[in-house]
């Protein structure tokens, strides 16, 4: 990737108030790549890209890991879901309408639905686009009409519909501004109403106002066909493939696929001295309004200070991704981290950026690192069917290309590991299945132990569906 240089103003006044902070040396390429694969050998990542931009504007990226079986490994071109790192974009978003005089951030949401959709308010205050933004809306994380169909894939089948049902019906539970609680649903309803001013889809919105400025051609919310051939898999912490997910009406919280290349342009035009009307649109992003949990929060950018240096930064996660992207504004160096498994990896983008912040790896639960035994194809088929755990929840067995995978009712599918013939738990949670074969070889019933709960199934059909 081709270096990326900005221009920066030194400001030598400062120097006379603020003892200086010193500047982070990043780790040399050898180090950073030992860092990941062991992160990887731990079964702490399946893949991990990273983006390193340094403050004389060069770039960096190493990666470790696989993008997914049969997809080779991953690299700074490799396509990720960063989830929550979305909602940065729709602050962006936010501060460069508010310049352009198209919106003015303490609107009332309520000003940009339609007609007969109410917002709920509180002792005659309104909930606000700056309120959305720095999670002091009052709103829940999640709307409570949010019912899946297909657990895997929550968020597809979300409506603006649902979203205004909520929305009229909802009582705030204190008053709005007086406390932070992060939320899904506030900025998801950011970027959906500011995507209607516009009058456009927010990928629209997003495309025309930030991805395209910045020369982001990687980066959307549809997978274009050069996205869907460089995209990774998503995994479990047990390290099997999980479904993507495709989110609809709350995008703007979390819906942005991106890569490493990208991303690190991305995070590029958010330090040094702004130069674009977008470029001062971000710096306004960064600016601190509230507090929020011991550190501060902009519009939707956090900021945490560690012996005295300072941080701005956003995570993400959705069924099989983890991501995190963060910059020192104050030395103008960058990190971005990217990996496709459900386990975490902010330790890694936080330690970059400052060393004194130590790496701290998920501890990763016994369940994730049991060890499967071989039990043959056809001892499996056996298992193949239904049982019935009580009368609304059936869990349900198939063979996938000769692994036994298994199902509640209206959860996502998951592989099934062998400890005997007979025994097998999961590794995507805490769970394990026995199954009980009478002297005739059938299988007539299974017993589920989860949770310290022991529950057994009777058999009630061979058709996994």
């Amino acid at each position: 990737m081709k270096a990326i240089r900005r221009c920066r103003t030194a400001v030598v006044l400062l120097a006379l108030f603020a003892a200086p902070v010193a500047a982070q040396d990043f780790p040399s390429d050898s180090s950073v790549l030992a860092m990941l694969q062991a992160r990887v050998d731990a079964g702490g990542a399946v893949g991990i890209a990273v983006g390193i931009l340094e403050s004389d504007g060069s770039v960096r990226t190493l990666n470790a890991g696989s993008a997914g079986m049969g997809k080779g490994a991953v690299d700074a071109g490799t396509v990720f879901e960063i989830g929550s790192i979305s909602k940065v974009f729709t602050g962006i978003l936010l501060a460069d309408m508010a310049r352009r005089g198209e919106v003015s951030l303490d609107d009332p949401v309520e000003m940009y639905l339609p007609e007969g959709v109410t917002v709920p308010t509180r002792n005659g205050a309104q909930i606000t686009l700056l309120h959305l933004a720095t999670h002091r809306s009052g709103l829940p994380r999640m709307p409570s009409n949010f019912a899946p169909v297909d657990p895997a894939n929550p968020y597809a089948d979300y409506t603006p519909g649902q979203l205004y049902e909520f929305l009229s019906s909802y009582e705030l539970p204190r008053d709005i501004g007086a406390e932070s609680e992060y939320s899904n649903l506030a900025v998801g309803l950011l970027g959906h109403a500011l995507s209607r001013r516009l009058g456009m889809s927010y990928e629209e919105a997003i495309r025309e106002r930030i991805l395209s400025p910045l020369g982001m051609e990687t980066t959307g919310i549809g997978l274009t066909p050069a996205m869907q051939e460089a995209m990774a898999d998503g995994h479990d912490p047990g390290g099997d493939a999980v479904a993507l997910w495709d989110i609809q009406t709350l995008e703007g919280a979390g819906g942005i696929r991106s890569n490493v290349d990208d991303m690190v342009r991305f995070v590029a035009a958010n330090v040094g001295e702004p130069t674009t009307d977008l470029e001062r649109a971000m710096r306004d992003a960064h600016s601190v309004r509230e507090p929020m949990g011991g550190m501060e929060i902009g519009l939707n950018w956090i900021t945490r200070t560690t012996e005295g240096q300072r941080t701005v930064w956003h995570n993400g996660g959705t069924g099989g991704f983890r991501t995190f992207v963060g910059f020192d504004p104050d030395q103008g160096t960058a990190v971005v981290v990217l990996t496709n498994s459900s386990i975490g990896a902010d330790d890694i983008g936080f330690h970059l950026l400052n060393s004194s912040i130590p790496l701290s790896p998920p501890s990763l639960p016994e369940f994730a690192l049991r060890e499967a035994v071989h039990v043959a194809p056809q001892v499996l088929e056996r298992y193949v069917g239904r049982y019935q755990l009580n009368p609304r929840v059936v869990a349900s067995f198939e063979l996938v290309d000769g692994r036994l995978r298994t199902s509640l009712t209206g959860q996502p599918k998951l592989f099934a590991y062998p400890a005997s013939e007979t025994v097998f738990f999961l590794r995507a949670v805490a769970a394990e299945i026995e199954f009980e074969v009478d002297e005739t070889g059938a299988v007539t019933a299974m017993t589920l132990r989860q949770g310290g709960q022991t529950i057994r199934a009777p058999r009630i059909g061979g058709d996994p569906r």
